[in-house]
C-alpha cells in the first residue's frame, strides 16, 4: 500500500478541508437514480457511494444518497449520528414516512442522505407477503420523479445496496435507471460479476425493463500487484466499454476517512483516492451526456411514424 508520509494525517478535531464547489447545475429533468450494487462484500460499494456523491456535489450536482444497508455505514461515513436518525429508510419502505421525511443534510453542501438503521434487516420478513414488496422504493421515489424540476431538486440519487441479492437490493434495482458496479481487483471478481449480471437480467425482464448497466468501476487497485493488473485486463477484455476508464487505487486515506465521519474528499482532498473519485464523477457526467445524446427522441419517433404512414397512403 502506498505510503503518503509527506501528507500530514488530519486529526479528528481538525477542521474539514474546504472543497471549492462549482456553480449549481440547474436540473432540467427528474433525477437519475443509480444503484451501487455488488453481492460481494468489501468491494467498495459504500466508499464509492459516499465519495462519488461528494465528488458529484463538488462539480455542481445536487445529490441524494439512499442508505439501503442495515449496517448504515454510508450514514456513519457521512457523520450522521445514530441518535439523529429519527426517520430512516426502514420507515420509508414500510410506509410510515415519506422519503422527504427521512432525508438529512450532511456537512457537504448539496449532498443529502436518507439514513438507515438496523431495523432495515427485518424488512424482508415484514413485507414478504405484500404484492408490492419489490416496488416499495420505486413508490417512495415517485414524488421526486413526478414533480416539476426546480433548481433545488436532486439531479442524482445514489442507492447504497447491501452486500447480498436480497429484497433490499431487488427494490434498488427495480427503482433505478441504471446500476453502477464496484469491482475489487481480486481473483474472484469476474465470478461475482457474472452472478450480478444474471440478477440484473432477471430484474430487467420481470421488474424494470429500463434498467441498464451504467458502468463497472475497478476498486482497490494496487499497481504493484500483478494479480490486480491481470484482473483489470480481464475485466476490460470481457466487459469492454462498460468499464470506466477511472480506476480507484488502494489508498490509506480512503480507508481512514470513514472513521472520522467524512468523505475522503473532505478528509484529504489532495490524496490519490480523492483525485480518482473526482475523475470518476466527471466520467459519469460525460457518460450521462452520451446516453442522452444517443437516446431515441420521442419527436423523432413520431416523425418516423408519420413518414411511414404517408408512404403507406401513397402506395394505396
Amino acid at each position: 500500500m502506498t505510503d503518503y508520509a509527506d501528507v500530514p494525517v488530519p486529526s479528528a478535531e481538525a477542521s474539514p478541508q474546504v472543497i471549492t464547489l462549482a456553480s449549481r447545475i440547474p436540473n432540467p429533468a427528474p433525477p437519475r437514480v443509480i444503484a451501487i450494487a455488488n453481492q460481494k462484500g468489501g468491494v467498495g460499494k459504500t466508499t464509492t457511494a459516499i465519495n462519488l456523491g461528494t465528488a458529484l456535489a463538488a462539480i455542481g450536482e445536487h445529490v441524494l444518497i439512499i442508505d439501503l444497508d442495515p449496517q448504515g455505514n454510508a450514514s456513519t461515513g457521512l457523520g450522521i449520528d445514530r441518535r439523529s436518525r429519527r426517520r430512516s429508510t426502514y420507515d420509508v419502505l414500510i410506509g410510515e414516512a415519506t422519503l422527504s421525511d427521512a432525508v438529512l443534510a450532511t456537512a457537504v453542501p448539496r449532498l443529502s442522505i436518507a439514513p438507515s438503521t438496523l431495523d432495515l434487516s427485518g424488512l424482508e420478513l415484514e413485507v414478504s407477503q405484500e404484492r408490492d414488496r419489490a416496488f416499495r422504493l420505486r413508490t417512495a421515489l415517485a414524488p421526486l420523479r413526478a414533480a416539476t424540476p426546480r433548481v433545488s431538486d436532486f439531479s442524482y440519487v445514489l442507492i447504497d445496496c447491501p452486500p447480498s441479492l436480497n429484497l433490499l437490493t431487488v427494490n434498488a434495482l427495480a427503482a433505478a435507471d441504471a446500476i453502477l458496479v464496484p469491482l475489487q481487483c481480486e481473483f474472484f471478481a469476474l465470478e461475482g460479476l457474472s452472478q450480478l449480471l444474471q440478477t440484473v437480467a432477471t430484474v430487467k425482464s420481470t421488474l424494470n425493463p429500463e434498467l441498464m448497466i451504467h458502468g463497472i468501476v475497478l476498486t482497490m487497485h494496487d499497481a504493484r500487484n500483478n494479480l490486480s493488473n491481470q484482473v483489470v485486463a480481464d475485466v476490460r477484455a470481457n466487459s469492454k466499454q462498460k468499464v470506466y476508464d477511472t480506476i480507484i487505487p488502494r489508498n490509506v486515506r480512503v480507508s481512514e476517512a470513514p472513521s472520522y465521519g467524512k468523505p475522503v474528499l473532505v478528509y484529504d482532498l489532495k490524496c490519490v483516492g480523492s483525485e480518482a473519485y473526482l475523475r470518476l464523477a466527471t466520467e459519469i457526467i460525460q457518460r450521462e451526456k452520451e446516453l442522452i445524446a444517443n437516446a431515441p427522441r420521442a419527436d423523432a419517433a413520431i416523425e418516423s411514424d408519420q413518414i411511414e404512414s404517408d408512404q403507406q397512403h401513397g402506395a394505396a
